[in-house]
């Protein structure tokens, strides 16, 4: 019956994980201008694709599986595991009723959900085909990498490193790509004054924005409870632990967001509020299955205050254009989750430490080359006359609202 359990609960998981990847797409289409609305979704749907069939090509072989071959360096005297070893195009999986295929079958769906992080920063400026080249990229070397180092044995696993739902290998490597996107492509036109102010560019459709958050919490509840118990052989019984952590933390973020928009502008922004939503979800993921409900509640206040304020740091005093608040929403609240799981949880802060350096020291230099790489060959930013025209029109030749006039701001596009 515990057997059955699994399985049961499992199967309910893969099959609400895509409202994940769904609600992401939604918010990072709202979050953008009604002119690129149709390219931000259909960018999406090709992002997924190309990630989820890296996967299959590269992906399972770098990530590999705990127990599986492996690469190992002798370094101080100790054997440190790097990197899978399984075949390219998973050709040596074990047969069927094995562990391995449900870290594969993981592995697909989550590199779909990782590579719709950076899009987010990239939004109203980065070209389908670079997009997707940059979510193969991810899907099929940076992703599994980082995976197999936290979860599958890997020597940050050996140090003590410690993250259950996926705080790092999911919001961290997603969000360290979206800073480097970001840097990579600049500011949207029009987006700052002459005199480097930041102006504000309001999404196009609140709606889609808040629908997104919540289709997505079940898919996030999902994410964590797979991760937990395929990677860390947490009991099924937990998994409503592990969701009730969830649901309150992405609460109390809303809320703390929302409270700190109306103390700073009068009134409470929805944008900020979805965005604190969704820290709260990155944040209690590193210790949602240890997390009681109370410290949970903690960790997504603090996520909550934390988001809005990362992103108006990151557009006034670093000049950083992320339309999507990817950067803020995943990375920061990330991050903040492996501290918190250190400080209510118990792991060991010098691992935690030791994670979150990899993050900023290898993650992000890792993807901002390799993208930087793609766009000798792809350019990633959009040619000026696309940007004031639209992505919609531009590349996909149609709008995603054809009967009706979208402002088009020459104004502010002409500086």
């Amino acid at each position: 019956m515990q057997a059955a359990l699994f399985f049961a609960v499992l199967i309910v998981c893969f099959l609400l994980t895509p409202l994940a990847i769904a609600g992401t797409a939604l918010i990072n289409t709202g979050l953008g201008r009604s002119r690129n609305a149709a390219h931000a979704m259909f960018t999406s749907m090709c992002a997924m694709g190309s990630a989820a069939v890296a996967w299959v090509v590269t992906g399972q072989a770098i990530a590999g599986w705990n127990g599986g071959p492996a690469g190992t360096l002798k370094l101080g005297g100790q054997t440190w595991n790097w990197i899978g070893a399984s075949g390219l195009f998973m050709t040596r999986l074990p047969a069927a009723n094995s562990p391995a295929l449900l870290v594969a079958l993981f592995g697909i769906l989550t590199a779909g959900l990782v590579a719709q992080i950076p899009l987010g920063a990239g939004a109203e400026r980065c070209r389908l085909a670079a997009a997707c080249a940059s979510a193969a990229l991810m899907g099929g070397v940076i992703y599994p990498l980082f995976l197999h180092w936290a979860w599958n044995g890997g020597w940050l696993e050996q140090f003590g490193f410690a993250d259950i739902g996926g705080a790092s290998v999911i919001h961290g490597v997603g969000g360290m790509a979206a800073l480097g996107v970001a840097w990579l492509l600049g500011a949207r036109r029009g987006k700052y004054t002459s005199d480097g102010m930041p102006l504000a560019v309001p999404g196009h459709h609140a709606i889609f924005v808040l629908f997104g958050c919540l289709i997505s919490l079940p898919g996030w509840i999902a994410v964590n409870v797979t991760a937990a118990m395929l990677f860390h052989a947490i009991d099924p019984g937990r998994a409503v632990i592990i969701a009730t952590n969830i649901v309150v933390a992405a609460a109390a973020a809303a809320l703390a967001a929302a409270a700190i928009t109306r103390i700073r502008f009068g009134k409470p922004d929805a944008s900020l509020t979805a965005n604190g939503w969704v820290a709260g979800i990155a944040a209690v993921s590193a210790g949602c299955g240890s997390f009681s409900a109370v410290a949970a509640i903690i960790v997504g206040l603090c996520a909550g205050v934390l988001a809005p304020l990362s992103v108006e740091l990151l557009e006034l005093r670093l000049k950083i254009d992320d339309p999507g608040g990817s950067v803020s929403v995943h990375a920061v609240g990330g991050i903040w989750g492996l501290i918190a799981f250190s400080i209510l949880a118990g792991p060991p802060v010098i691992s935690q430490l030791i994670g979150i350096a990899t993050l900023l020291g290898c993650v992000l230099p890792l993807s901002y080359g390799l993208n930087k790489v793609i766009d000798r060959a792809l350019p990633f930013r959009v040619s000026k006359e696309g940007e004031r025209q639209g992505m919609d029109l531009y590349e996909l030749g149609a709008g995603a609202y054809p009967e009706f006039m979208t402002h088009t701001d020459d104004h502010r596009l002409a500086q």
